[in-house]
């Protein structure tokens, strides 16, 4: 029998499961709700083009590259834990969380140039809405690496023979992370 499935509930799922999805589902209206009024407000008034030129989009560029592959990690960690090799759980949570922190350390590049060239909340409203959407889903990304961490934690003790199902709802919370930045990247970068 596999250690994940003796997690089970009566009704075959994993517990938690349920409950992550009605917490994803519960994030799409905040982050939905931002992107559509950042949507209404650019269609509405001019300039913002200007504006989105200050933007790095190398940088935007390689934190889509550090994020779509830290998906490929946690999905890997997630199948690793479906055959109980924690150790390669371990080292893909490892990665995972590296690619997370790497995302969060360019966009704190990021911000400092845009800062020292005087592009702060208060330059306008695009930078007021680039901050507000980007900085919200930086929070999410290291409450995802927190997550990770626990887990890397546990798969390197074996504690996570018994909660090895706790890999999966990492891993869906960290794809809605990286498919929040999807919509964020050419919002901001490329329209």
């Amino acid at each position: 029998m596999n250690a994940n499935t003796a997690t089970m509930t009566d009704s075959g799922i994993p517990p938690g499961k349920t409950g992550t999805w009605w917490f994803l589902a519960s994030e799409i209206p905040v982050f939905g709700g931002l992107i559509a009024s950042y949507i209404v407000v650019r269609l509405g008034s001019a300039g913002w083009g200007e504006a989105s030129s200050h933007l790095n989009f190398t940088l935007a560029l390689i934190n889509t590259f550090l994020l779509l592959t830290s998906s490929m990690t946690v999905v890997m960690a997630h199948a690793a834990s479906q055959e109980n090799n924690y150790r390669s759980v371990a080292n893909f949570l490892g990665l995972t969380v590296l690619l997370g922190l790497g995302f969060l350390g360019v966009k704190a590049v990021e911000y400092t140039t845009e800062i020292a060239h005087g592009f702060t909340p208060a330059a306008g409203i695009f930078w007021s809405f680039y901050y507000g959407m980007t900085g919200l889903h930086g929070l999410h990304v290291l409450a995802g690496i927190i997550v990770n961490i626990v887990l890397w934690i546990g798969a390197l003790k074996g504690s996570l023979a018994r909660h090895g199902h706790r890999v999966e709802l990492a891993g869906l919370y960290w794809h809605f992370v990286d498919i929040v930045w999807l919509f964020l990247f050419p919002l901001l970068y490329l329209a």
